[in-house]
């Protein structure tokens, strides 16, 4: 039996998991614990950090993991980068399951920046006074010193301060549809909108609408996956990847 890691709560690493685990494979998967209620895969779960790239080191021994697929969110950078060292220092075979980024297409006015620093530094002073932020509930501290720009924020669970001077919360989780991002974004009466390079169609209809209504969108570019690890697009690309004997 072979035993397979899966990095990450994303909808790709879900899927993968539902799809392993009815074989002969041993099936864990290891979420971050960042959200109060996850949505649970299919498998054995564990819930929290391993305590840098050694700790994950000496848990892929342990548990005699043969495989290490990291099914992290985009931005997850740090435990990416400590997969790719846990990886190397144990010899584990490992994969980076992303999925692509979004698609710009024509009528889209979006304004690419490399951080959440950055996007708050491009917001003042000019692109509006009503900002819709979907970054995560992590990432608001980056925007707490804007004064004069009221801020709508949409996260899964309650961001921990600090927080904009003016901010209004909203808890939701997507899929989200294009019909009812452009009713958020008119009722609000939103100038801009600031996202991550997330992808994926859970949350792909914002871009959508924000088009629509001719908004311009600050989105915050991805970091780069880690050098001399393979990656692939899609739950087929790593089923394969699983496939190849080493």
């Amino acid at each position: 039996m072979r035993h397979v890691l899966i990095l990450g709560g994303t909808t790709e690493g879900r899927t993968l998991a539902a799809e392993l685990a009815p074989t002969a494979h041993r099936v864990t998967s290891s979420l971050a614990g960042r959200v109060a209620q996850p949505r649970l895969p299919a498998g054995e779960v564990r819930i929290g950090g391993f305590g840098g790239p050694e700790g994950l080191a000496d848990w892929l021994r342990d548990e005699r993991v043969d495989a290490v697929v990291d099914a992290t969110h985009p931005f997850a950078a740090g435990i990416s980068r400590n997969a790719a060292l846990a990886a190397a220092a144990t010899g584990v075979p490992l994969l980076v399951l992303r999925r692509p980024g979004f698609t710009r297409v024509d009528g889209d006015r979006w304004i690419p920046v490399p951080s959440l620093a950055a996007a708050a530094a491009e917001l003042l002073p000019r692109r509006g006074e009503r900002v819709f932020l979907t970054i995560g509930r992590q990432g608001l501290a980056a925007f707490a010193h804007l004064d004069g720009v009221h801020v709508l924020a949409r996260s899964v669970d309650p961001p921990e301060p600090p927080l904009p001077p003016s901010c209004e919360i909203l808890l939701d989780r997507g899929p989200f549809t294009v019909q009812g991002e452009e009713a958020l974004l008119r009722e609000h009466r939103i100038d801009v909108l600031v996202t991550k390079d997330s992808g994926g169609s859970a949350t792909a209809a914002k871009l959508t609408a924000a088009r629509g209504l001719r908004l311009p969108v600050i989105i915050v570019e991805r970091p780069p996956v880690p050098q001399d690890v393979p990656v692939v697009p899609d739950v087929p690309g790593a089923l394969h990847w699983l496939e190849q004997p080493r």
